[in-house]
């Protein structure tokens, strides 16, 4: 039996219609920014496979350093015990972080990240004697697909049928030159109506909203009227963490910083699952107390394990490395060019870039899911190209060691596809 064959017996994929789409590619090997299929085809992989292998598949300086984790420690109870991996990690994500987080809590996943941030938000105020039961968040926004996280996310065709279970939020939209005065008049309006908590928002790129991106001055306005009221301010940087941005955090852009950032996907370079959750001292202080129900609930069994701590280690190490930086500048200069020679095409209807991540709206009527994006995807994959469309958005992410020539093929790919959409 084929891959594909034994796949179909007992797999269930993450957002797919088996009945409509059976089939799921076998991936066999992965180097730097390729893809090996199980019929030896090769794919440039444009989104370093969800945003998370920015160094590069299977780096070997990952490798070395995951190595020698294994032969020393793979894994140990978090609640009570701690271990150099974990402690090393701490030390430089705060390195890299606003000055004013000063606390590192480990997790699993982007969502869980999330989750962690809402549920300290909520607990911060309750170990105050606030009541405070809502969340603010913003309009088409994702933050994933645990409970909390879905009910701050916008996106309906994810969380149609549990929304009769979420907590309390308030929506207001992504603020732009012609909006910001609404969009604050809305805000202050929720705050004097509501007991709000906490404001969740992914700051300057929203990526499962088609890479939709604002600016940082807008933003900052409302985290200005946030901070004001002692409304806890938590920047989900799960997709734009690390690099992507053109800086280490998206959140480096704006004045005023969060108190709480989320962080996954890139963190452990597509290796292995693990996430962080950082706060200020302020957030942290409040749950010390000699009640040990003041305390932080919230655990994960495989909270900072050592191989993958050793894992985000060598991918920060990476991160500050002249050469990745030097890379960083490269493929933002190269989206650049690209953009100024079909920005015009009559087949494109609006581009946008921020750091390496570039996007594209094609004039068409189309559904996110819809047949004609599966022709799409289908297109760039017998181009020989890894790219997921958002609907009608085309959009490149990709891994931070790939070449110029295997950039030039993914803008080829994408000139091809207007000839015949």
């Amino acid at each position: 039996m084929t891959l594909q064959e034994r796949d179909k017996k007992h797999l269930w994929h993450p957002l797919t219609q088996h009945k409509v789409y059976p089939d799921a590619l076998a991936i066999v090997k992965a180097t730097g920014a390729l893809l090996f299929d199980d019929q030896g085809r090769e794919y440039i992989d444009g989104i370093a496979s969800w945003y998370t292998a920015v160094y590069g598949h299977c780096n070997p300086y990952i490798l070395e350093k995951v190595a020698a984790q294994m032969q020393q420690l793979d894994q140990i109870v978090f609640a009570g015990f701690t271990h150099e991996p974990a402690i090393k990690l701490s030390e430089e994500l705060i390195k890299i972080l606003p000055d004013t987080h000063e606390k590192i809590f480990f997790s699993d996943n982007g969502s869980t990240a999330n989750e962690v941030g809402i549920k300290m938000a909520l607990q911060y105020h309750f170990n105050k004697g606030e009541k405070r039961n809502t969340i603010i968040a913003f309009e088409d926004g994702f933050h994933g697909d645990t409970f909390g996280a879905m009910s701050a996310s916008g996106l309906s065709v994810y969380n149609g049928p549990f929304e009769d279970f979420f907590i309390d939020v308030q929506r207001i939209p992504t603020p732009d030159i012609d909006t910001i005065e609404i969009v604050l008049e809305r805000l202050q309006r929720i705050i004097r109506d509501y007991n709000v908590a906490a404001f969740i928002y992914e700051p300057l790129v929203q990526g499962a909203n088609a890479m939709h991106m604002f600016e940082a001055e807008y933003l900052n306005e409302i985290l200005k009227i946030c901070s004001a009221n002692n409304i806890v301010t938590i920047a989900d940087e799960v997709m734009t963490g690390f690099g992507k941005t053109g800086k280490n955090f998206a959140s480096e852009y704006i004045e005023t910083k969060p108190d709480i950032i989320s962080m996954s996907k890139a963190l452990t370079a597509g290796f292995v699952p693990m996430a962080v959750t950082s706060c200020t001292q302020d957030i942290y202080n409040a749950f010390l107390d000699d009640s040990v129900g003041k305390a932080f609930f919230h655990a994960h069994t495989y909270s900072a394990n050592p191989i993958a701590c050793s894992v985000a280690i060598a991918g920060i190490e990476l991160l500050k490395s002249a050469e990745i930086q030097n890379n960083i500048q490269r493929i933002i200069q190269s989206h650049k060019d690209f953009d100024a020679k079909i920005k015009s095409h009559s087949k494109i209807k609006t581009t946008r870039q921020k750091g390496v991540i570039y996007a594209l709206d094609l004039d068409i009527e189309m559904d996110r899911y819809g047949k004609k994006r599966y022709e799409i995807f289908d297109h760039f994959m017998e181009h020989g190209v890894c790219l997921r469309p958002l609907g009608k958005t085309i959009y490149i992410l990709p891994p931070y060691v790939i070449t110029e020539e295997q950039l030039d093929k993914i803008y080829e790919s994408i000139v091809a596809l207007l000839e015949v959409v």
